[in-house]
């Protein structure tokens, strides 16, 4: 989930405007949390497949 959609519930503001503690506290947070989240699927799924390709290598190459 984005925060620039996001709606104060203390403020009635913005989340991604940070014109209150409290939106500038869980505006900080979302950013910290959206590491793997913030990726698209398509590069999720790259990233698993080149996992799966390289586990299968080094499985072919120990036997």
């Amino acid at each position: 989930m984005t925060y620039d959609r996001l709606v104060c519930a203390n403020c009635a503001a913005p989340v991604s405007e940070g014109r209150c503690p409290v939106c500038r506290a869980n505006r900080e947070r979302l950013q910290q949390e959206n590491f793997l989240s913030g990726l698209n699927p398509m590069a999720l799924i790259a990233l698993l497949a080149v996992l799966v390709a390289a586990v299968a290598l080094l499985a072919h190459q120990t036997v």
